[in-house]
């Protein structure tokens, strides 16, 4: 895909300089345009009815009853602390993960961090299916040089939170895509691919210079907040614990995780509540049960994840999804053919009904 960049000023203290700078940025996007014409759209429109309750987002009585059953299995279940297991830090582990998900601390890791899933209102020439094209191919790249996990969900957390914040034509998606993965390799990577094997990326679709450009672009419409972002994954290794790190259950859980990351639905759920659909998918595939350890572990108990997993089965049900990179990535020996497993497994015991899935009714 051809992108074009236009030229960027560097910021100065000169307060004329900064106009010029958020002028190019605009140019950069072609936010001009795009707002134009999503305010004259938006002025035609009749008001927009009252949203519907769409999951994550339950209804009080049911959150109530979830928290209880919860801090019950919380209160009378016995951590066993493994003084010996030295990367899981168990006994700072508690406070480490509280810290990360306390709704009520001002800082919170995870509020922090999530971008508007509504976004795509505000574009007028993105869409979903484009954005999972976008995931795709960066999937495929962040396979072909061997990056960390959080590689990866750092670079689509920062796509879809730029995104969430400004429109972008389409002949620049690919850009903040490549730009995404450039700043998350450089914060994650103990030796992260160079400027120029980032062009070869993308088979010289724009040259070094443009990806500096984007890059200062993208981090100062994120006001630079890239630290704060912890992938699913740190949830999942605590989850781990609760069936003593099974292997295969891990595998098939990292494999559903990364399918969440093509469904734009998911942008709704926390890092924490993703790890916990993937590894409830994962047992529930398996054959085995979500008991107290794993509400222990994940905070979760099975009815809030059912949604999630129904979600994660539509996905994978759906036509051509064999073709996606991520389950050509999993349908290797070397990640146990669980994108094989999941997708069979799906076929033969998932039902489509009439009843709108996305909905939570009372």
């Amino acid at each position: 895909m051809d992108i074009e960049v236009a030229q960027i000023v560097e910021p100065d203290a000169d307060p004329e300089l900064s106009i010029i700078n958020e002028r190019e940025v605009e140019s950069m996007v072609d936010v001009q345009d795009i707002e134009a014409e999503v305010a004259t759209t938006a002025e035609d429109m009749p008001p927009a009815p009252k949203s519907p309750r769409v999951w994550p987002n339950i209804d009080t009585d049911r959150a109530m009853r979830h928290h209880k059953q919860v801090a019950k299995i919380q209160e009378s279940f016995e951590d066993e602390v493994d003084i010996y297991d030295t990367t899981m830090v168990s006994e700072y582990a508690d406070d480490i993960f509280q810290y990360m998900s306390d709704d009520m601390n001002l800082t919170c890791l995870q509020e922090d961090i999530m971008p508007n899933p509504d976004y795509m209102d505000a574009q007028a020439e993105v869409t979903w299916a484009m954005r999972q094209t976008l995931v795709d191919w960066l999937l495929q790249v962040h396979l072909r040089w061997h990056m960390l996990p959080e590689t990866l969900w750092i670079a689509i957390n920062i796509v879809d939170r730029f995104l969430s914040r400004r429109p972008v034509a389409l002949v620049k998606l690919q850009l903040v895509g490549v730009t995404a993965m450039f700043i998350a390799a450089k914060y994650e990577e103990i030796v992260a691919p160079s400027v120029d094997e980032f062009v070869y990326m993308t088979e010289n679709g724009y040259t070094k210079e443009e990806i500096l450009k984007g890059e200062r672009v993208v981090l100062q419409t994120l006001d630079f907040k890239i630290s704060q972002y912890c992938s699913p994954y740190s949830w999942m290794r605590r989850i781990s614990k609760a069936d003593n790190y099974d292997i295969q259950t891990r595998t098939l859980g990292k494999f559903i995780a990364e399918i969440a990351l093509l469904d734009h639905r998911f942008l709704r759920c926390k890092p924490s509540l993703i790890s916990a659909v993937a590894m409830y998918s994962a047992r529930k595939m398996l054959g085995g049960d979500w008991n107290d350890a794993f509400v222990f572990y994940s905070g979760f108990v099975d009815e809030h994840l059912e949604p999630g997993h129904q979600w994660i089965c539509e996905k994978l049900l759906e036509e051509n999804s064999t073709q996606l990179h991520v389950c050509q990535k999993y349908a290797h020996k070397k990640f146990l053919k669980a994108s094989l497993f999941a997708i069979d497994w799906a076929k033969n015991n998932w039902k489509s009904t009439n009843q709108d899935h996305l909905m939570l009714k009372k």
